[in-house]
Order: C-alpha cells, then structure tokens, then sequence
C-alpha cells in the first residue's frame, strides 16, 4: 500500500491524493487502507518515512567530506518525492497534532542520522570544538526545504555536495576568522 501511496502521489500530487486512490492501485478495498491510516497525510508520511530509512543510510567513508557527500547525494536525490515532502509540510503547518508526528516519525530520525555522522567527524578530530553543529544541520535541512517549498531552484546531488563542502569546511572552522 505504500509503494501505491508514492505511486499515487507521484502521478497526482499531494492534493489530489485520495485513500480511494490509493486503495484502488494497491487492488484493496477502501476500509483497507483506512484501517491501517487515518487520512492521506499519515499514509504518506509513514511512505516516506520507510523510503528514507530504506535509501538514506548512515554511511561510513572515513571521512566527513566523504560521508556527507554520500549521504546528502541520497538525501536530495528526490525519487518523485517532492509533492510528499512539500504535502507533508503544509499539513504540518495546518494541523499541529500531524506536526508533531512529522516530527517525531521523520524529521527528528533524519536529524539524528545527520547528527550522528557529524559526531563520529567529532571523534576523528575533524570538527573544530567551538563548531556548532546544529546550526550546520539548519543551514542543510533550512536550504533542503526552502528549495523544495518554492520549487526555485534544483534539489539535486550537486546541491548536496556543494553543502556537503561548505559543512565540512565550516565544520572544521576553516571558514572563520582567526
């Protein structure tokens, strides 16, 4: 049923998405899909939930250039996600109850992914000690969404590794005034 949802919502975008849709290309009945989701916003977002942890992984590559690089490129390669993605923050912004499973289900889990490669950089003494990491996770998620809300600009793996670089050079303080 969520490979039909992505199916769906690729074909039709997020506001003419329908349970009955959805139902009817994954060949279930209705009440099918409802018993397992309320509306067409958690059908979605658990759809797109499993495909980031499916295909952004934690990658290990030794370093923090080449960690980021891999995992932004897999972040920003879209796979037909945008009108879920752009679905999702609109619902957010209008129902604060699905906000805070957005939240929780995949923007903390995705941060937390992000956190994790720029701690283990920590570790190998890549990161410079007064480098403040969750602003460089905003500065990525804050250009990821603003690109994907106003669809001005390409959200692509070149975006992701020229914000893999500026990271990784901000990261290591490269950037700052001595």
């Amino acid at each position: 049923m969520l490979d039909a949802a992505m199916g769906e919502l690729q074909e039709r975008g997020y506001a003419a998405l329908t349970m009955q849709g959805i139902a009817a290309r994954a060949g279930v009945g209705k009440q099918t899909v409802y018993r397992w989701w309320q509306s067409k916003a958690e059908v979605t977002l658990e759809a797109v939930a499993e495909m980031a942890d499916e295909f952004v992984a934690v990658p290990d590559e030794g370093t923090l250039q080449a960690d980021l690089d891999a995992f932004l490129a897999a972040t920003f390669h879209q796979r037909g996600q945008r009108p879920a993605l752009v679905g999702l923050m609109a619902q957010a912004l209008l129902d604060p109850e699905f906000a805070a499973r957005f939240r929780d289900r995949f923007l903390v889990v995705r941060r937390a992914v992000f956190r994790s490669i720029l701690d283990r950089a920590v570790e190998r003494g890549e990161v410079a000690p007064d480098a403040d990491l969750d602003l460089l996770m905003d500065v990525v998620y804050g250009v990821l969404w603003y690109r994907l809300m106003l669809d001005h600009a390409p959200v692509d793996e070149e975006l992701g590794r020229r914000l893999s670089r500026l990271v990784a050079r901000e990261a290591a303080g490269a950037d700052r005034p001595s």
